[in-house]
């Protein structure tokens, strides 16, 4: 029981004041008589009152021993078992009584203070976590959320992922150490020949140019066509997954069959317009030598092949997208290319920075995959093999490199499906950014639809 001053008992007032009714009108019963009165039955006589104030008389207080057990009415009969704390209570008057109105207030909670919901701040509310039904959740991604639902891709429908990248990583090895072995092995390494000449010609530039870009050209052809071909077959793969929908190889075969007339065309545009690039670079150096400028013409040859290869890269990254949009998407060869320059847009670094993240990622865990293949075509090979891979023009034997394009196998893979994984979540990414394909999702990944 508390007993601070300024609060009275419920029920009580103060001698010689009025009972005023601080009740709405609408609580008030008619012509001002309360509520109980006026539902009172007529012919009912009111109950016992005890004094002129006309209140029923209050009951005997309990004995000291039965004080915790009386049960309490539930107004104005008594006083409650629990009594707020004290604080600067005011009256209806709206003036404090003298000595409380600079009374600090009682520690702990207030009478009538509630807490916030838990999840309730200031002016804002924290927006429930996105659906995650697969790999990833379905809203804009990060860029550990791309790689991390790559992984968690290959690795939980390995099967489907095996029987793609096992056999494109065979074809795609297969053709380059038949390359290697038939044409290459006598190629000196191109640009390291000009070293030997302060100034070269243009016949001395154009041919180690030739040599650079039929070595590195070739190899860089064959990982283009393998990486392209893979991301199209492996998109149905990365599709089912962001789903958390079984897929099989195949399923992936069967979706994948109307489209390899397209997706073969889509192989050899991509490698046309970034060969393109590069010989738009080389051109003008050549035509400056053939009017007679032949030194200048050679270092202008130079210089155009670093543009563009430049342009080369940023015309790879800006059709990356291609390879999904035709698959999932069901388009054209162009309309595929236009479809990834319209998501590419405006996001271009960003995925460069992802893909060339992907990029060094694979390269580390290929290179430890293929250290083991090195030392035993190292040891097969002999010092030629040392030679060879050192850039020396000297041949090398079939085991060497069958023992070489085994390990590339293995490589390849077990590192093109993490890439091709990559490329189709970006695709999805910029979707969701860009045309809330998350609400598609949601709903295609919703068992009751």
């Amino acid at each position: 029981m508390n007993d601070s001053p300024g609060r009275m008992p419920p029920g009580s007032q103060p001698a010689g004041e009025p009972d005023h009714d601080l009740r709405l009108p609408e609580q008030r019963g008619p012509s001002g008589t309360a509520p109980e009165e006026a539902d009172r039955p007529a012919g009912s006589a009111p109950a016992e009152a005890d004094g002129p104030t006309g209140r029923p008389p209050q009951p005997p207080a309990a004995s000291e021993g039965q004080a915790d057990s009386a049960e309490q009415p539930a107004w104005g009969a008594g006083w409650a078992k629990r009594q707020p704390p004290p604080g600067n209570w005011t009256p209806p008057g709206g003036t404090p009584p003298p000595g409380t109105a600079n009374r600090p207030p009682a520690p702990g909670p207030q009478p009538g203070w509630r807490p916030p919901p838990p999840q309730a701040t200031a002016g804002w509310t924290i927006p429930p976590p996105a659906a995650r039904p697969g790999v990833i959740p379905l809203r804009p991604l990060r860029t550990g959320e791309i790689l991390d639902g790559a992984v968690a891709t290959v690795r939980t429908r390995w099967r489907a992922v095996l029987g793609v990248s096992v056999g494109v990583a065979v074809v795609s090895q297969t053709l380059l150490t038949l390359a290697t072995g038939l044409w290459f092995q006598h190629t000196s390494s191109g640009l390291e020949s000009l070293d030997e000449s302060s100034d070269p010609t243009l016949d001395e530039t154009l041919h180690a140019l030739r040599d650079s870009l039929t070595t590195t050209g070739v190899s860089l052809l064959i990982g283009v066509l393998g990486t392209v071909l893979a991301t199209a077959l492996l998109t149905t793969v990365t599709a089912r997954a962001v789903l958390g929908r079984p897929v099989g190889p195949g399923e992936v075969r069967r979706t994948a069959r109307p489209q390899l007339g397209r997706l073969c065309g889509l192989l050899l545009a991509l490698p046309a317009i970034m060969l393109g690039a590069v010989l738009a670079g080389i051109a003008p150096g050549v035509l400056l030598a053939m009017s007679g400028g032949e030194r200048g013409g050679a270092s202008l040859a130079m210089l155009g092949a670093a543009v563009g290869m430049g342009a080369a890269v940023w015309l790879w990254i800006r059709y990356s997208l291609a390879a999904p949009a035709l698959m999932l998407e069901k388009s054209s060869v162009a309309d595929a290319l236009r479809r990834s320059a319209k998501l590419v847009r405006g996001a271009w670094w960003r995925i460069f920075g992802i893909q060339l993240l992907a990029l060094v990622i694979v390269f580390i865990a290929g290179a430890i995959v293929e250290i083991p293949s090195s030392v035993v075509a190292m040891a097969v090979g002999g010092d030629s093999a040392t030679d060879w891979l050192s850039g020396d023009d000297v041949s090398v034997s079939w085991p060497f490199l069958s023992v070489i394009g085994v390990g590339g196998i293995l490589s390849t893979a077990l590192t093109l499906p993490v890439t091709a994984s990559v490329t189709a979540l970006l695709y999805m990414d910029q979707r969701i950014r860009r045309e809330s394909l998350d609400l598609e999702l949601a709903r295609a990944a919703d068992p009751k639809n």
